[in-house]
């Protein structure tokens, strides 16, 4: 399977210079393509190839006076930018069809200077490589210093470099890892969990163990608030803005990368612990639009268990999703009554039937298991079928990168 493996970088002043005018050259290549199929279309002439765009808006722009400066880069990084526009049309035009998975997409929009993240990807033609001191040669850019965090675990087919919002610039490697060799990083074991997801505790697991929710966004909330009261104060356009808006964004990087820190450990522990994991299908959409928005974004749940479906795909591990109007927290997992809904504040009920006091969450996370077909419930009850193990479709070298690096 293919996953992505993000490294710091920290290049000098002139590769800063270099990577920002490669920026700019995929930027302005991609708007130029979507500008181009535009007016074809609202002309009603054909679609534009992609063979056709790349001779028009590369090989021939170069030798205009407007487009010249598009020499300065790589172009292996143009002719990327046009396959990811190639890509944005594929992905638009499978969404109107219904032929896409996933929530619908819409055209390609213009990409701005000001976008808080920017990106160039390198393949193997553009020759690029790790030299023997460890940095990373980039064609026109030079070899920029890398901080290795871990060993990559196979040659990378790709590169991609970007900068985001807070001004750091990351490498992120697309790797081909063995299935034979991660499966033997993690025996199997006889263990399974279920696991209820939550606010008061991040997770409660069907054993009973009881995992606290960092909160770290409410951690940082009074440094944020400072920060963006400062940004707000500055006028716009000025130096003291820019700075004031990184500081915003180094402040909201800190909280990011602190709860992925925390996603990454914790899925891997479950993962290596358990041999069949099963979690509730939450609808954080929904969640998100309730008083409690806040405190759901900042739990990241959908980020966790994302983390848990490729993780268990690379281990030969079991994750199973039980459907989210499954009744959990309303069954008693003793004798299998279900005691009818009950508001939020009440933590703990006495089910009716068979007496038994339950905690609210140890009781879902107990049901969670047994719907998922991992457990049997104590009154024998019938069980769902077996796992089915977990299929999700690896991100490519496109996104941040929500990587690996503490998988």
């Amino acid at each position: 399977m293919q996953l992505r493996y993000a490294f710091r970088l920290y290049p000098d002043t002139g590769q800063r210079v270099a990577l920002t005018r490669a920026f700019g050259c995929a930027r302005v290549v991609f708007n130029d393509a979507v500008r181009t199929r535009e007016d074809a279309r609202k002309a009603g002439w054909p679609f534009p190839t992609a063979a056709g765009l790349s001779r028009k808006l590369i090989t021939e722009a170069k030798r205009t006076a407007e487009r010249a400066w598009l020499g300065d880069v790589s172009a292996v990084v143009l002719q990327q930018s046009l396959r990811d526009a190639e890509a944005a049309y594929r992905a638009f035009f499978a969404s109107l069809k219904g032929t896409r998975k996933g929530a619908r997409v819409g055209a390609p929009r213009l990409k701005s200077r000001k976008d808080a993240r920017q990106s160039v990807r390198f393949t193997a033609n553009a020759r690029w490589s790790i030299t023997g001191s460890g940095r990373l040669s980039l064609p026109k850019i030079g070899a920029v210093k890398v901080k290795w965090s871990r060993v990559l675990p196979a040659t990378p087919s790709s590169v991609t470099v970007l900068r985001d919002a807070a001004g750091r610039f990351f490498a992120s490697f697309v790797v081909d890892t063995d299935p034979v060799t991660d499966r033997a990083r993690m025996p199997e074991t006889d263990r399974t969990v279920g696991i209820d997801l939550g606010l008061t505790h991040f997770a409660v697991l069907s054993d009973g163990t009881k995992i606290d929710s960092p909160r770290f966004l409410r951690r940082a909330e009074k440094k944020l608030k400072k920060a963006q009261r400062e940004l707000s104060r500055k006028q716009k356009g000025s130096n003291n803005r820019d700075k004031a808006r990184l500081k915003v964004a180094r402040a909201h990087a800190k909280v990011t990368d602190a709860r992925r820190e925390f996603h990454h450990k914790l899925s891997t522990r479950l993962i290596s612990e358990n041999q069949g994991i099963a979690v509730e299908d939450l609808s954080v959409k929904g969640l998100a639009r309730t008083r409690l928005a806040k405190s759901v974004h900042d739990a990241g749940w959908a980020q966790f268990t994302g983390m848990l479906g490729y993780k268990a795909k690379r281990y030969g591990r079991t994750l199973v999703e039980v459907g989210r109007f499954e009744p959990t927290s309303q069954t008693c997992h003793v004798c299998g009554t279900v005691d009818g809904p009950k508001p939020l504040n009440i933590r703990e009920w006495t089910c009716t039937a068979c007496g038994t006091v339950h905690d609210r969450d140890h009781n879902a996370a107990i049901n969670i298991e047994t719907a998922a077909g991992l457990a049997v419930s104590a009154c024998g009850a019938p069980v769902r079928p077996g796992a089915i193990p977990a299929q999700r479709e690896e991100t490519g070298s496109h996104g941040f990168p929500t990587d690996v690096r503490a998988a």
